[in-house]
């Protein structure tokens, strides 16, 4: 295993980043085996049409958060004021104008996919984190209901292509395990849990560990669905007057370490076997080193903790979670520390630092890494297996 040092740029020549011509190029077969079909796990999709408002009962449609398109974005507010914070818009403006990134034109979104040879896709939501906190709960829920319904409509006209991440209740056992049963219903294979839980109705940190968390996390495990987490929650400690937009995006790349540790450490993994965890868009190079320092920690601090750890810290890994990845040579040079079943290619389409354009190259990147057989693995087996889909 070669690991590139600090005088090698980690970059092909000429870098990865969105081409001007925002199009697919892709070609041939990839140098992935006759028959391997493209399965991009994390791709984004803005929501397009007002259905919150078009959707809730009569009674409640004052109450609606409303969606419409403005100065090349999509918004989600009310009263005509957008729950968006300024910078994720004018991101938002940079790939909304592609016809393919709204849920208006699934057509052209499979189109722009197909040309950059990626075949299928799971879809997290846009602007739709600006609901994941909404302060009235049973709006948020009903909120979260109707775009389930709404994103597996979707999933059913696209006969196979995208596969749509909803969300549930996950503040209280009741609601988990009804929206939930919803959720797979309607034929969703996977749901979006925040980092953060947020706060409770007394205005008090929800603690993802706590026993009054038990109950939500027996309704996850009793109902067999894989929970997704995915960076972009946390805002900046502090404002930042300039390139505010590269300053947070690299600080929302690296968010897992704390929710990784509460798995492990505090027994939700040890309650809860049955558990399936995907990481999204924070790449995979943070995994060796997060289960470093978690076996450092746990051999130092073992005498200090409330109840003992049924596993070594690895053992969680392997066979509970797995991490996405669009560009990362440096998580590829030790996949082999990570693990291959573990790991899942994505374009992340339409985003800015997506790889739509140059998908091709990025695939490329897997098959020197670890050889056609496994790269196929990479870029399709290993999310089909996640979302339940393979065989």
């Amino acid at each position: 295993m070669s690991v590139p040092t600090s005088s090698v740029s980690l970059y092909p020549p000429g870098g990865f980043g969105p081409p001007k011509d925002r199009r697919g190029h892709a070609a041939g077969a990839l140098g992935l085996p006759v028959g391997t079909e493209v399965f991009s796990a994390d791709n984004h999709i803005s929501l397009a049409h007002d259905i919150f408002f078009e959707r809730f009962p009569e009674e409640l449609k004052d109450k609606a958060p409303r969606v419409w398109y403005e100065d090349g974005a999509f918004q989600l507010g009310r009263k005509g004021k957008s729950f968006l914070p300024g910078d994720f818009s004018h991101v938002l403006m940079q790939y909304d104008p592609l016809e393919g990134s709204g849920s208006g034109n699934l057509e052209a979104r499979i189109s722009d996919l197909r040309a950059d040879g990626i075949a299928k896709e799971l879809a997290f939501p846009n602007a739709l984190l600006a609901l994941l906190f909404y302060p009235d709960r049973a709006i948020r829920e009903l909120c979260f209901r109707t775009y389930n319904a709404y994103i597996a409509e979707l999933q059913e006209q696209s006969n196979g292509s995208f596969y749509g991440v909803g969300l549930i209740n996950w503040w209280d056992g009741d609601g988990a395990r009804r929206t939930l049963t919803e959720l797979k219903s309607l034929g969703l294979r996977t749901f979006l849990l925040p980092l953060s839980a947020g706060k409770d109705e007394e205005g008090k940190v929800i603690d993802y560990a706590s026993t009054a968390m038990r109950p939500v996390w027996e309704a996850i495990e009793e109902s067999g669905v894989p929970v997704s987490h995915h960076i972009g929650e946390s805002p900046l400690s502090a404002p930042c007057e300039v390139n505010s937009v590269a300053v947070g995006m690299m600080h929302n790349v690296a968010p897992f370490r704390e929710l990784f540790s509460k798995y492990i450490f505090s027994g939700i993994l040890d309650r809860h076997p049955g558990l399936s965890i995907g990481w999204f868009e924070g790449g995979i190079n943070w995994v060796p080193s997060a289960i470093q320092d978690a076996e450092h920690m746990l051999a130092s601090f073992q005498h200090m903790l409330d109840r003992p750890v049924e596993h070594d810290v690895r053992y969680y890994w392997e066979n509970h979670m797995r991490a996405s990845f669009m560009v990362d040579p440096l998580g590829l040079s030790m996949v082999d520390l990570i693990g291959r079943d573990r790991v899942m290619w994505s374009s992340d389409y339409p985003h800015n630092e997506s790889t739509f354009g140059y998908s091709e190259k990025s695939i490329a990147t897997v098959v020197d890494a670890v050889g056609p057989e496994d790269a196929a693995r990479i870029v399709s087996g290993n999310i089909l297996d996640f979302l339940g889909l393979a065989g």
